[in-house]
């Protein structure tokens, strides 16, 4: 596997210690723990995992992400001081934010208030905006039953999202990773057929957070391969859009 590392250190790390491995790409589910690395303090190292050249499914990456997705981190300064390594986007920010103490609560109502939201990202928004996106972007053809189904649940769940944060600042009432979960997604509403405008709560929430100077720095990483990817060449889609089981 292709590992090239980026150095990168968070603006405040919290104090001395091994950086934090994080193999990404930047996606709504990559950005996600660079926003949490990011917003913690943590220092850490971007691996680079070129998901078009098929580099998460690397036999080493899988000894760390057996799924063959991207976000995964190592934390060499795992629970005891020993290395512990965490794959899905979701439970990786638990896993910092029980590591740290932010953005997580420890008071159970709150932390189940918080983890409520994720739970709904990543069994709703993340699947419906990724397959509004790809019929809207990557088919070989319009099918008019798929854009519809999927641009019609996303803009469904900016509706729950709007409503929700009508009568309070942030999904949880407090900034937390319920909020770092859901924003990269909405980043990319124009892509899932959404407009902003129409939701203006959720519009105001957006804007707060893309604000923020950590959520700044993630989303200001670059990674020079990702934009020469072309999804129309058959090895990329192939690998992309037509994995089965192995």
């Amino acid at each position: 596997m292709r590992r090239t590392s980026v150095k990168h250190k968070a603006a405040k790390p919290a104090h001395r210690q091994k950086p934090i491995e994080l193999y990404y790409w930047p996606t709504p589910n990559g950005w996600k723990i660079s926003i949490m690395l990011e917003e913690c303090g943590l220092p850490y190292t971007i691996r680079q995992l070129d998901i078009s050249r098929g580099e998460q499914f690397a036999p080493a990456f899988l000894k760390i992400s057996p799924n063959n997705r991207m976000p995964a981190i190592v934390d060499p300064n795992g629970p005891g001081g020993r290395p512990i390594s965490v794959f899905e986007s979701g439970a990786i920010l638990q896993y910092l934010g029980r590591k740290t103490g932010k953005f997580y609560p420890r008071d159970e109502p709150a932390r189940v208030a918080v983890d409520e939201w994720p739970f709904w990202q990543m069994g709703g928004l993340g699947p419906m905006a990724g397959q509004a996106i790809h019929f809207r972007r990557y088919a070989p053809e319009p099918i008019p039953y798929a854009l519809a189904r999927y641009t019609d649940e996303v803009n469904r769940l900016y509706g729950v999202m709007n409503t929700r944060l009508a009568q309070r600042p942030f999904l949880a009432g407090r900034y937390s990773i319920a909020d770092i979960a859901c924003v990269g997604w909405v980043r990319l509403a124009e892509r899932q057929g959404q407009d902003l405008a129409q939701f203006p709560h959720l519009k105001r929430w957006f804007e707060t957070i893309r604000a923020r100077p950590a959520v700044k720095r993630a989303f200001a990483i670059r990674i020079e391969a990702a934009s020469a990817v072309d999804s129309n060449d058959p090895k990329v889609r192939a690998v992309l859009f037509s994995q089965r089981a192995r």
